[in-house]
């Protein structure tokens, strides 16, 4: 959605055709053509389409290079390692489950951008300071291969608690909550939903249960799950997104009528992914324009095809292909940032000793 995310959309833009624009590295200061260029800094799986950023760098005047850092966490951590030279004007791709870290780094200098009156409150989880601007979202969720069920005769799980029933036993695989935002995103949805206390023994359950771990998205979800692509794998159960489905059916003609894979609502987590402007920044005045445009209605028509994520635009279009094949999540798991960064590692070293040893 990631980190929840990262490396999973990274490798879903890549297999439906999203265009990612070129990593230009960070030579040339901005301000050595009089504050014509603005930098974007961010994470691998940034997309947009070329007909939407052209129009912006024509009514804006800048020119945009992108800066691209690997996953989510990977460019987090450098942008905190050359807060002191940064090495752009905006960062994009900080989420719910790394924001107290940017911000108790100091990463930004607040802007509230224009448009951000048709953001839900409930996205800016910054309020009031605005030193990030909300600029899309998703869920990781449990998927399952429909045709797998129905073959078998047995109903695809709904919930967490689902996964831990017998008939579920060793059907599910799940990424590494070490090495994985998915994983780590799923591992969240537990705490959220069964508290500090509940987590680690529903863990137990879920292990006892024959739940498969490997260290990454495109692993679990094209390697050992059965209904993506040619259904190479022989688990009906992945941790994956929402976005999955729609993602599954894209380009197909005949367009089925249906995705061939599900979504277990009930496990679902809610990433939200941010963009701020970098304190420091060689062109502030580029860096606020770039970050009015992420909101535009514009910008956000356009994410859901590159990204595979939602706007957070009131109002802005969703693609028929989200519409007729997408899972609307109405009830995610959600963590408060500050709790995440209070406790991540502490969860991760107890995730990794109850189910890895």
């Amino acid at each position: 959605m990631s980190t929840i995310r990262k490396a999973a959309v990274a490798a879903v833009a890549v297999a439906v055709g999203g265009t990612a624009l070129a990593g230009c590295g960070t030579s040339g200061d901005s301000r050595a053509d009089g504050g014509k260029t603005v930098r974007l800094v961010s994470h691998d799986s940034f997309a947009v389409s070329k007909s939407v950023l052209k129009e912006f760098e024509r009514t804006s005047g800048y020119k945009v290079q992108m800066v691209k850092g690997g996953d989510a966490g990977k460019a987090v951590n450098q942008a905190v390692l050359t807060k002191d030279n940064p090495q752009g004007d905006v960062f994009f791709g900080i989420d719910n489950t790394l924001l107290s870290r940017g911000l108790d780094e100091d990463l930004f200098t607040p802007y509230k951008a224009k448009g951000l009156s048709a953001v839900p409150e409930k996205l800016q989880l910054d309020k009031g300071k605005h030193r990030v601007t909300p600029v899309d979202y998703g869920d990781i969720c449990v998927n399952y291969d429909k045709a797998y069920f129905k073959k078998h005769g047995i109903a695809p799980p709904k919930t967490f608690a689902d996964l831990v029933k017998p008939r579920y036993k060793g059907l599910l695989v799940t990424e590494n909550s070490a090495t994985s935002s998915p994983g780590l995103a799923f591992q969240l949805g537990t705490i959220a939903q069964y508290g500090t206390s509940g987590w680690q023994d529903y863990w137990k359950k879920l292990k006892a249960n024959g739940v498969e771990v490997v260290d990454g998205w495109e692993q679990a979800y094209y390697e050992r799950f059965s209904g993506a692509g040619g259904g190479k794998g022989d688990k009906p159960l992945v941790v994956s997104y929402a976005s999955s489905p729609p993602a599954e059916v894209m380009d197909k003609k005949p367009a089925p009528k249906e995705a061939p894979t599900g979504v277990a609502t009930g496990t679902c987590f809610r990433q939200t992914e941010f963009a701020g402007l970098l304190k420091g920044a060689a062109n502030e005045k580029g860096g606020k324009a770039l970050l009015d445009f992420l909101i535009s209605k514009k910008f956000q028509e356009d994410m859901p095809l590159q990204m595979f994520v939602n706007p957070v635009v009131e109002g802005a279009r969703v693609p028929e292909l989200f519409t007729k094949y997408g899972q609307r999540i109405d009830d995610p798991k959600t963590v408060a940032p500050a709790e995440i960064s209070k406790n991540r590692e502490q969860w991760i070293k107890q995730w990794s000793s109850l189910v890895l040893k």
